[in-house]
């Protein structure tokens, strides 16, 4: 599929979507790197932020973070890794609720309508029928 809902390295960092309530930029841009990369160190965090704050300043944005019981953390020899508090399914799935509610007055339809007319969007064939068998199952399970 040409185009996906996980943003690469370059639109994570060029131009972040607009941040959770109550995140900042900078948090919002770590949490997408954690939830890419399944989780970092805050050197590999560092070297995926644009203009990298400092050591000290990740760190920081980091206990923020926490703090806000979005992260965890666990011991990696002599560094800490960083990872989702939440499992990056369950994030999308709720960014993307948000977003059919708020930009698609809570239409799927109107949703998928916007990604298929998309420029970059060019589906194969087998990805056009793993979708159909995708909206078959959800009307068979009465969604």
């Amino acid at each position: 599929m040409a185009a996906t809902l996980m943003p690469n390295k370059s639109d994570a960092t060029s131009s972040s979507p607009p941040a959770p309530a109550g995140l900042s930029r900078r948090e919002t841009q770590v949490m997408d790197i954690l939830h890419r990369r399944t989780g970092a160190t805050v050197a590999e965090i560092m070297a995926d932020l644009p203009d990298p704050p400092t050591y000290s300043a990740v760190r920081s944005v980091l206990r923020i973070l926490s703090e806000k019981e979005l992260i965890k953390h666990r011991e990696d020899g002599p560094r800490y890794m960083y990872y989702p508090a939440k499992p990056t399914e369950t994030a999308r799935e709720d960014i993307l609720a948000h977003v059919v509610r708020t930009y698609f007055g809570d239409s799927p339809e109107q949703a998928v309508t916007a990604l298929l007319q998309m420029s970059d969007v060019d589906l194969s064939d087998a990805e056009i029928k793993r979708l159909r068998n995708t909206i078959r199952r959800a009307r068979q399970s009465g969604r």
